[in-house]
């Protein structure tokens, strides 16, 4: 006890600052210092009314196709995992394309070194390239899970954009121990990562931000695009009801990154590939 008698020595006001600064202190050393990249692993082209709602009819653009990889604290996280079924590769064209687990080499990774693999949603482009990467486990909404592996094929449902072969991948993982629900809004799913919902892309969809000095969220295609965010309007949503909402978590998101737009990173925007440095299919955005 001798040892403590210090503490009564210091006044009161001093000792919770000083507790304070220890407790800031240690919440940061808890926290790694990701960084994050993304990785293009395609291209297409597509309308932009499908993307902006609200935007002209006739108007196209050039979209990216990317996996977003964190890495810290011992883990190689993918934000989505690409597609690589021949079904979507003829149905919808991409041009200079790579396989996903052939586009993590280019950071230097091999696809079995991906630890996790967090899923924003079960559309065939962001979550059909699970079974490239065998040793991570997934992460997804239970919403979206049970949603899709059960009421989406009843009569009355809606699989719209999802693949049944990628359903059964995600199933397989559930009984092969590694597949991980996420429970809803605002959760730590790693330290200094969350998860949100409340853009309705799909069921349930979810976005993460990723703190740190500054903080990012990566919005996946919630937000498809800058635009979305500069106009105020909603990307697609699973039904026209929840464009009000997706609008609503678009202004979240920039709260969330800070108050800077350009730190939210839109699922399909070639401009995040020119708002930070990058060489070849590589951004380097933290």
């Amino acid at each position: 006890m001798k040892r403590l008698a210090w503490l009564s020595s210091i006044p009161l006001i001093a000792l919770a600052a000083l507790f304070a600064e220890f407790a800031h202190v240690s919440a940061n050393a808890a926290t790694p210092d990701y960084s994050i990249e993304a990785i293009r692993y395609g291209s297409a082209q597509d309308e932009v009314a499908g993307l902006v709602m609200g935007a002209p009819k006739d108007e196209k653009i050039e979209i990216a196709m990317v996996i977003w990889l964190i890495r810290g604290g011992g883990h190689n996280i993918l934000f989505d995992s690409g597609y690589h079924r021949d079904t979507f590769l003829k149905y919808f064209p991409t041009t200079d394309y790579l396989r996903p687990d052939e586009a993590v080499k280019l950071v230097g990774l091999q696809p079995d070194e991906i630890t996790d693999i967090v899923i924003s949603h079960a559309h065939w482009d962001h979550l059909g390239g699970i079974d490239l990467f065998p040793k991570a486990n997934v992460w997804i909404q239970k919403e979206e899970f049970n949603y899709y592996t059960g009421a989406a094929w009843q009569p009355g449902g809606d699989h719209g954009g999802i693949d049944p072969d990628d359903v059964q991948q995600l199933v397989k993982r559930n009984t092969e121990g590694r597949l991980r629900l996420v429970n809803g809004d605002n959760v730590e799913i790693f330290p200094g990562i969350r998860a949100y919902t409340g853009g309705h892309h799909t069921f349930s969809s979810q976005y993460i931000r990723i703190e740190g000095g500054p903080p990012f969220v990566l919005a996946s295609d919630n937000c498809y695009l800058y635009r979305n965010l500069a106009e105020h309007k909603a990307s697609a949503t699973f039904t026209d009801a929840y464009h009000a909402a997706n609008i609503k978590n678009q202004e979240r998101m920039i709260q969330l990154a800070g108050g800077n737009p350009d730190r939210v990173i839109p699922g399909h925007d070639f401009a995040q590939f020119q708002k930070y440095p990058t060489t070849g299919r590589i951004a380097k955005i933290k």
